[in-house]
């Protein structure tokens, strides 16, 4: 379980292909506290570390989150925006984000407004995938790459976000440009409604 308010944007030092799995190894400031078998959000997406050096950690991708996340785009040198897993022991200050990824959204749009930005994000619209949640609300979250946001001014297939100076900073989203694949996970809490509604 996630907030995703992103600790650390990291960068891939290595990739390989084994099968239909991607194994992403990666720096970070805080290698030396992982754990073998700990959860790491990866752009949003939850992936367990298999191996640790002095400075390294890897983590293995399969098809499956390979097929739902722009994960298998990435290339040496990328940055991957990382968050540990939540503690319950203080301050939801993002919202519940499971790190697992419903679909990818594309950059259509990016404005800058005296300080801070706007970013428009298409993605495919399924219509019988909406009435069980996957769509976003005026001022609901939406997390993008494993960044917990509010969605301004929704659309059937897009919508916005507005990011602060320190967001932009700290996370990937100073590397996006038009045409950027990012990943997405829906509000868990409007699939739940969305689920008994339907009932």
């Amino acid at each position: 379980m996630f907030s995703g308010i992103v600790e650390e944007a990291a960068q891939v030092v290595a990739l390989e292909r084994e099968g239909e799995n991607l194994h992403l190894t990666l720096s970070c400031s805080f290698v030396n506290e992982l754990k073998i078998d700990q959860s790491i959000s990866h752009n949003g997406v939850c992936l367990t570390v298999v191996k640790l050096t002095d400075d390294t950690y890897t983590v293995t991708a399969i098809k499956e989150t390979l097929d739902r996340s722009n994960l298998g785009l990435l290339k040496v040198g990328d940055k991957v925006n990382l968050e540990r897993s939540m503690l319950m022991n203080g301050r939801l200050d993002g919202h519940i984000v499971q790190g697992h990824v419903d679909q990818t959204a594309t950059c259509q749009e990016i404005r800058e407004m005296d300080g801070s930005w706007y970013f428009k994000f298409a993605y495919k619209y399924d219509k019988d995938m909406a009435k069980r949640g996957y769509l976003t609300v005026d001022k609901g979250s939406i997390t993008v790459n494993g960044v917990s946001l509010t969605v301004v001014d929704p659309t059937n297939d897009s919508f916005e976000v507005a990011i602060i100076p320190y967001t932009y900073e700290h996370t990937n989203f100073h590397q996006f440009k038009i045409g950027s694949v990012v990943n997405l996970e829906f509000d868990i809490i409007g699939k739940y409604i969305s689920r008994i509604m339907a009932q």
